[in-house]
C-alpha cells in the first residue's frame, strides 16, 4: 500500500448496537474497494476484522480491529468496534485514535441501546459522525420510521444526503440528493448511475430540499443565493456540507444493505473521502517536557508523537501494539521513547493493518494508523515519541469492572502461571482488572459482566494453557463484639519434664467502627514478665482472625490485659500464647458478639423513565437511598446497600434499563447484619467447615 499525506487520509470508527452488521458492512467495505478478494461473512469465520478464535465461535465482535483500504486515491482505516456494552472500552479506545465515526443502525431495530452510547462516546472525543441505515433489504425494514427516530433521539442536524429506494426485499440502491442521481446496485454487487424512478422523484425532491435548508442555514451567503436561485448546485453545497459536518452541525444519513449484494456500499465509500474529515483536521493537544500544554499540528516532518490505543496479546508473535499518528513519521527499525513508563522501545518492521493481515510498510506519517509487533513494555493508552523531545497524550479512560469472580486454577501446577496469564489478559484488555482480596485471600478477576470474564478466561486457556475455575466473590463479613466483658486464659500442664503453665486475665470492651484492634498492656508489680506479654496479644492475634461465630475476623474493639500469673520454670512464650487464645474465646462468650457486613456506597446512572424501577429494586435490596442528581437526560441514585445484596446486580441492572444503566461502587462502612441473617448464615459456615473435615 503506497504512502498517502494526511489529507487523503480517513480514520473512521465504526460503531453501533450489537446485531446491525457493523463487520458484515466493514467487509462490504473491504471488498467493494478491493482490499479483500472475498467479502468475508461473520457466520462462517471469514470476516476480516473478526479473527480472534473466540469472536469466530460466538459469532461476535470482542475487540477492536483495523483494516485499511484504498479509494480514489485516499486511505481509509476502518476501525470495526463491538456493539455489546461490556466491550465498550474498545470502542472507546478505536474512537480516540478516530478522526471520525459511522454509527451503524437496523433498518428494523432503529435506535438501540449502544447507539446511544455509540453517539455519547463520539461526542466525547467531539468526533463529526455519519449514520448508515444498515440491512434496509429485511423484513419490515423502515428507513423513514428510522430517520424520525434518529431525529427525535438526537435532533434535527440528522439529515438524509440519500433516499432509499425501495425496502425489504425490493430494496435496490439509493438516490444521492445532493447530486440528485439514482444509484441502483444489481444482484452481482454492480452499481450503476442513472436517473430517479420515477415512482420516487416526489420524496426524493421534497428530501433534496430540506438537505439544501439545512446546509444553506451555517452560511450566510449561500441562503441568499438559496432565496434568490430556489436551490443550491452541488458545486455550491459540497464545501458547506463538509464544514458543518466537520463542526457537527450535520450528520448525514446514508442506507444500504452490505449483506449478499452489498447494495449502498460504493456510496458509502464515495462519501468518507467527499464528506469526512482528514486525518489532518484536528491537530491533538499534548503536554510537552515543562508540563505545558502543545497543540501538534499533523506534520510528517514534525516531532514524533504517536498514541497507543490497543495492545493485542498474540501467542505466535507476541505482544502486537496498534498505534495513530498524531505527529511527525514513525519509521521501521527506529527507537522511540515511551512517556508513560520512561524507557525507549526498539521497533522492529512496520506494518498497515488488514485485520489480522499485516501488510509492511516503511513508515508510518502523521494522520496514519500502524501496527509494531514485540515492544516489551508499551501498554494501552501510552504515548511514543523521541527521547530528547518527548510529549503525552491524555490516558483514555475505561469503564470500571461492574462484576468480580473468584477465580482458582484448575490444577495446582498452574497457580505459578496464573498471575502472569492474568497480567497479559490485562495488557490486552484494560478494561478487565485483577487482584487478590485482603480480607478474603480470593483472587479476583473483574470485568464488565460475565461474559466478559468467561470470554477472559477462555482466551486465557487458549493463549496461556492455563484453566480457572469461576466462583462468585464472597463477602468479607467481620465479626465484633457489642459489650465488655472481663475473662481468664489459663494454660496448665504437667508431664514426666518441664510443664506448661500460664494465666492471664483481660478485659474487652468495644471500639468504634473501623478502629480495628487495640491491645494495651496494664500488669503491673510483674504478675505476667514483660518479655511474655507479646506472646499473649499474639495468641489472641492469631484467635480473633479465626472468629467466633462464624470464623469471620474480628473487629473494632479493644483487649486490656490486666494481670496473670507465671512460674519460673514451666512459663514460656508458647504458653502465654494459649493462654491469651483461652481468654479470647472465653471473652467472647460474654461479650455477646455479632456479625458485621460490608455496605456499599452505590451510583447507579441511568435515563429517567427508569429511575421508579430502579428506586424500588434497590429498597428490595435493603438499600437506603440517599439522593439523586440529574445529568443530561439521565438521573443518577445514590444509594448504601449492603455488599451481599449487590453481587448479582449487574445483570439486574441491564434487564431493567434495558442495558441503558450503569453503576459504580465503592466501600462505605460496616454495620450489623440482621439477626435473622447472621442464623443463616452461621448455620451455612458450620455446614462447609463440617463437610470440610470429613473431606479430610
Amino acid at each position: 500500500m503506497k504512502q498517502y499525506p494526511a489529507t487523503a487520509i480517513r480514520n473512521v470508527a465504526v460503531a453501533g448496537h450489537n446485531g446491525v452488521g457493523k463487520t458484515t458492512l466493514v467487509s462490504a467495505l473491504l471488498h467493494e474497494a478491493g482490499a479483500v478478494n472475498r467479502f468475508g461473512r461473520v457466520e462462517d469465520g471469514s470476516a476480516p476484522t473478526d479473527f480472534d478464535p473466540e469472536e469466530i465461535e460466538r459469532k461476535i465482535s470482542i475487540g477492536l480491529a483495523v483494516a485499511a483500504l484504498e479509494w480514489k486515491k485516499h486511505k481509509i482505516n476502518l476501525i470495526d468496534t463491538p456493539g455489546y456494552g461490556i466491550f465498550a472500552s474498545e470502542m472507546i479506545c478505536a474512537m480516540r485514535a478516530a478522526d471520525a465515526a459511522i454509527i451503524v443502525v437496523d433498518a428494523v431495530a432503529g435506535v438501540e441501546v449502544q447507539t446511544e452510547k455509540a453517539w455519547s462516546v463520539a461526542d466525547e472525543f467531539g468526533l463529526p459522525r455519519m449514520v448508515v441505515v444498515n440491512r434496509m433489504d429485511r423484513e419490515n425494514a423502515d428507513g423513514g420510521r428510522v430517520m424520525d427516530q434518529l431525529q427525535k433521539k438526537f435532533g434535527r442536524s440528522c439529515v438524509c444526503i440519500e433516499a432509499a429506494i425501495g425496502k425489504e426485499k425490493g430494496f435496490r440502491g439509493a438516490i444521492d440528493l445532493i447530486g440528485m442521481k439514482g444509484f441502483l446496485t444489481d444482484d452481482a454487487g454492480k452499481t450503476v448511475e442513472g436517473p430517479i424512478p420515477e415512482e420516487f422523484a416526489a420524496d426524493a425532491g421534497a428530501l433534496h430540499e430540506a438537505l439544501v435548508e439545512m446546509v444553506a442555514e451555517g452560511d450566510d451567503s449561500l441562503m441568499e443565493t438559496f432565496f434568490s436561485q430556489g436551490n443550491l448546485t452541488e458545486d455550491q453545497m459540497l464545501p458547506a456540507l463538509r464544514n458543518a459536518i466537520r463542526e457537527r452541525k450535520i450528520v448525514p444519513v446514508l442506507f444500504a444493505a452490505a449483506g449478499d449484494h452489498e447494495r449502498g456500499v460504493e456510496k458509502i465509500l464515495d462519501e468518507i473521502v467527499d464528506l469526512l474529515p482528514g486525518a489532518d483536521s484536528f491537530p491533538a493537544a499534548a503536554t510537552g517536557k515543562d508540563g505545558s500544554t502543545e497543540v501538534l499540528p499533523c506534520d510528517p516532518n514534525g516531532p514524533v508523537a504517536a498514541i497507543v490505543f490497543k495492545t493485542i496479546s498474540d501467542p505466535f508473535t507476541g505482544r502486537l501494539t496498534l498505534f495513530r499518528v498524531h505527529s511527525g513519521t514513525v519509521k521501521a527499525d527506529g527507537t522511540y521513547w515511551n512517556t508513560n513508563r520512561e524507557t525507549a522501545e526498539r521497533f522492529g518492521p512496520v506494518f498497515s493493518p488488514l485485520g489480522k493481515t499485516m501488510n509492511t510498510v516503511p513508515d508510518v506519517p502523521a494522520g496514519d494508523i500502524g501496527v509494531v509487533a514485540k515492544l516489551k513494555e508499551t501498554l494501552t493508552g501510552d504515548t511514543l515519541s523521541a527521547k530528547e523531545k518527548p510529549y503525552r497524550f491524555p490516558a483514555v479512560a475505561v469503564p470500571e469492572p461492574a462484576i468480580s469472580f473468584s477465580i482458582e486454577p484448575k490444577s495446582k501446577g498452574d497457580e505459578d502461571k496464573i498471575s502472569i496469564a492474568l497480567s497479559k489478559l490485562t495488557e490486552e484488555d484494560p478494561s478487565l482488572k485483577f487482584h487478590r482480596d485482603a480480607d478474603t485471600s480470593e483472587l479476583l478477576l473483574s470485568g464488565a459482566g460475565q461474559l466478559h470474564v468467561e470470554i477472559a478466561v477462555a482466551r486465557m486457556k487458549r493463549k496461556s494453557n492455563v484453566e480457572v475455575i469461576l466462583h462468585p466473590p464472597k463477602v468479607p463479613y467481620r465479626e465484633t463484639i457489642t459489650r465488655p466483658a472481663e475473662a481468664h486464659g489459663r494454660h496448665k500442664k504437667q508431664t514426666g519434664g518441664h510443664g506448661q503453665f500460664a494465666d492471664c486475665k483481660i478485659r474487652v470492651k468495644p471500639l468504634p467502627r473501623g478502629a480495628d484492634f487495640e491491645f494495651v498492656d496494664d500488669i503491673f508489680g510483674g504478675s505476667i514478665p514483660r518479655n511474655y506479654i507479646p506472646a499473649v496479644e499474639k495468641g489472641i492475634q492469631d484467635t480473633r482472625k479465626r472468629g467466633y461465630l462464624a470464623g469471620y475476623p474480628m473487629v473494632d474493639f479493644r483487649v486490656e490485659l490486666y494481670d496473670g500469673q507465671y512460674h519460673d520454670v514451666d512459663s514460656s512464650e508458647m504458653a502465654f500464647k494459649i493462654a491469651g487464645s483461652l481468654a479470647f474465646k472465653d471473652a467472647m462468650e460474654k461479650a455477646k458478639p455479632t456479625i458485621l457486613e460490608p455496605v456499599m456506597k452505590v451510583a447507579v446512572r441511568a435515563p429517567q423513565e427508569y429511575m421508579g424501577d430502579l428506586m424500588g429494586d434497590l429498597t428490595s435490596r435493603r438499600g437506603r437511598p440517599s439522593g439523586m442528581d440529574q445529568i443530561g437526560d439521565d438521573a443518577v441514585v445514590k444509594a448504601e446497600v449492603p455488599l451481599s445484596e449487590m453481587l448479582s446486580y449487574s445483570a439486574v441492572l441491564r434487564s431493567l434499563t434495558q442495558g441503558r444503566g450503569s453503576f459504580t461502587m465503592e466501600l462505605s462502612h460496616y454495620e450489623e447484619l440482621p439477626k435473622p441473617l447472621q442464623e443463616k448464615l452461621i448455620a451455612e459456615r458450620a455446614k462447609l467447615r463440617k463437610a470440610e473435615v470429613e473431606a479430610e
